[in-house]
């Protein structure tokens, strides 16, 4: 599990109190059995749980929930999918999930996925709110087979709006390493400390905007789907996105002014992009 706990600097003398932090894990397996993906390994311990609703096709529905209602300071969670070779998988989560505000600790969330040969896992849970002062070390690690398919979407929306609240303290790091046949071929990292919102405000790095995303997409035709992609990506006056591709990556950028004008962008993109319908958690 990936680990970085950095020194905090307390508003008062007093040490951040001891506090029972939630831990959690799941991890799931799933194997083609006759053309149906099925799952073969389910794992669960602490607050985390996943569940597998009936859907429809071939593949595998999956959904990730965090029984404890949110992440707050010093909270472990970790989630393993491994997708066996000729496995469809799709994995999302209920709603936002919500990081709370830290008196130190900083939460981690550590992702592994696996993926077979001929498989394909479209990663794709609803965003991730942060609360004024949350502090989130997250990290996804993913090796994939050369002639699989591997899609990744990650939303994070920094302070709510109903309370107008910016993000004035914080730590947010979201790192991302993929590897194919074993070999490294994509390292992304985001790092915000301190003024997050004052940050988020300078034209170099979000020039304003609160709600950003990022989708990659990891197969062998994933070049070729440069062009279309651009012309689904159906943009509105508070999102702004852009496309690009190589060796065999595609990566598409948003970023929004509020997570109303970033949803009303990726959901019809992600609807083009995939060819089917979200899932249902995505629309309740």
């Amino acid at each position: 599990m990936y680990v970085n706990v950095l020194p905090f600097e307390a508003s008062s003398p007093a040490a951040s109190p001891l506090r029972q932090r939630a831990v959690g894990r799941v991890a799931l397996g799933a194997m083609s059995i006759n053309g149906q993906t099925r799952p073969d390994r389910i794992a669960e311990s602490g607050s985390m749980r996943i569940r597998l609703p009936r859907g429809e096709g071939c593949g595998l529905d999956a959904v990730i929930v965090n029984t404890a209602g949110g992440i707050a300071c010093g909270d472990l969670f970790s989630v393993e999918i491994d997708v066996q070779a000729g496995s469809v998988v799709t994995v999302a989560t209920p709603a936002a999930e919500k990081v709370y505000r830290s008196d130190g600790p900083v939460a981690e969330l550590s992702v592994k996925l696996s993926l077979g040969s001929d498989s394909r896992l479209d990663w794709i849970p609803q965003e991730t709110l942060l609360f004024d002062r949350a502090r989130l070390a997250r990290r996804l690690d993913a090796e994939v087979a050369p002639d699989a398919r591997l899609t990744l979407f990650e939303a994070v929306v920094f302070g709510r709006a109903a309370r107008a609240e910016h993000v004035t303290q914080g730590f947010f790091e979201d790192r991302w390493r993929i590897r194919r046949g074993e070999r490294l071929v994509y390292a992304d990292a985001l790092r915000l400390e301190g003024p997050i919102a004052d940050l988020l405000k300078k034209p170099s790095v979000a020039d304003g905007a609160r709600a950003l995303a990022t989708l990659v997409h990891v197969a062998p035709d994933a070049e070729s789907r440069l062009e279309s992609v651009r012309q689904h990506l159906s943009l509105n006056s508070g999102c702004e996105a852009a496309a690009s591709a190589w060796n065999g990556l595609l990566a598409v950028r948003f970023c929004a002014r509020s997570i109303e004008a970033l949803r009303s962008a990726i959901c019809p993109f992600l609807l083009a992009f995939r060819g089917e319908p979200l899932p249902r958690v995505w629309l309740s």
